[in-house]
């Protein structure tokens, strides 16, 4: 039957930046057999911010993405090496101008998990605020509006197309499970 795992026999970087990089490592697929396979690994985590105010409803934001255009997308960034937490509260500072009385960690998930190596966690933040110093940097994300929509009706926008970001989508369907589970 051959290998029953992956096995590494080199690993050279191709590309790197301050946030990817790219590399391509000679492996032994698990049938035993040579091959080669590229891996984008993040250079820091991300965080995924479910932002849900009084009603139940999430905070979408509108972005133009410069790899596929225009996205409505729940707040989310790279945690540059700090806590996922703090990462999380400044996203939600920089993204929409709030502040959350409340933080659960709703659960850890991987993106595009055949090709990267992308740690990425999901916070629920409640209790919302306007940050009385907010220094959001929307123009610079590339954010050009945002909206509130009921839970439900924001995984239902998946079916329309509205919403195609998965990790938006992942976020926002681990929250739904978070909160249901937290209800019982």
């Amino acid at each position: 039957m051959g290998n029953v795992t992956w096995t590494t026999k080199s690993s050279r970087t191709v590309y790197e930046n301050a946030w990817i990089r790219v590399r391509e490592d000679e492996v032994v697929r698990p049938d035993g057999s040579d091959g080669i396979y590229g891996v984008v690994d993040l250079q820091n985590d991300a965080v995924f911010v479910v932002a849900l105010d009084e009603r139940d409803r999430v905070l979408l934001v509108h972005i133009d993405r410069y790899t596929v255009g225009s996205s409505w997308e729940v707040v989310a960034g790279g945690t540059d090496g700090e806590d996922p937490l703090f990462a999380a509260r400044r996203e939600l500072l920089e993204e929409a101008g709030l502040e959350a009385n409340e933080w659960i960690r709703a659960g850890a998930m991987r993106a595009l998990n055949g090709v990267c190596n992308a740690q990425e966690t999901v916070f629920i933040a409640r209790g919302l605020r306007e940050a009385q110093d907010a220094t959001a940097h929307r123009i610079e994300e590339g954010i050009t509006e945002s909206r509130w929509v009921p839970l439900p009706e924001a995984l239902a926008m998946s079916t329309t197309g509205e919403i195609a970001d998965s990790e938006t989508l992942a976020a926002l369907a681990m929250a739904s499970a978070k909160l249901a589970a937290s209800a019982h």
